[in-house]
């Protein structure tokens, strides 16, 4: 079964959660609307007073009421190796070529040795012959230029790159507030 998006009253996302986590917000009325096309029944138990078992049917998009600390703590998007080849799409951003995750580096821009960062915006996907051939040198000194900006991925971004079973539904709602410099803003 897919994750469910749950989402706060302005739209934001706030989690993925299991299924069981989101019947948790139906059954304690949390629930403001159902966004997504998909459903998903849980059953479970036994309900006393309609004599029969438990069923309570999830969205794959549930925006709830209240106030979401984690909203607020994390407008940003930590840096990993996995989720910068999954910004980058597994292309290098020196020869272009796509490669799989063991064929590829974390490339530093400006090397970190020179005054460079390690954050999204001096960091991009390498091949390891690449990395290898840049060097301790800036892209211009190298006669290498950057097939691609490397930019922060923003909260919706990084929602999409951290679940591998994204619902079509749950894709669009997330794009629909994508930059337009985001590389998933064109799935």
């Amino acid at each position: 079964m897919s994750n469910i998006l749950i989402v706060d009253s302005i739209g934001q996302p706030v989690r993925w959660a299991a299924a069981t986590r989101a019947a948790h917000y139906y059954a304690v009325g949390k629930v403001i609307a159902d966004l997504g096309q998909h459903h998903f029944s849980l059953s479970g138990g036994f309900n006393r007073l309609l004599a029969k078992p438990s069923e309570i049917t999830c969205s794959s998009i549930v925006m709830v009421r209240g106030k979401h600390r984690l909203v607020a703590q994390r407008n940003f998007v930590g840096l990993s190796r996995e989720r910068l080849f999954l910004r980058d799409r597994y292309l290098c951003a020196y020869c272009g070529q796509l490669f799989n995750e063991l064929h590829l580096t974390i490339e530093h821009v400006i090397p970190v040795s020179r005054g460079g960062t390690h954050g999204w915006t001096n960091v991009v996907t390498a091949c390891r012959g690449c990395n290898h051939r840049k060097g301790n040198r800036t892209p211009e000194e190298a006669r290498m230029p950057l097939i691609y900006v490397p930019y922060a991925v923003c909260r919706n971004e990084g929602f999409i790159i951290s679940n591998r079973n994204i619902l079509g539904d749950q894709m669009e709602f997330l794009a629909s507030a994508l930059p337009r410099h985001s590389r998933w803003a064109k799935c």
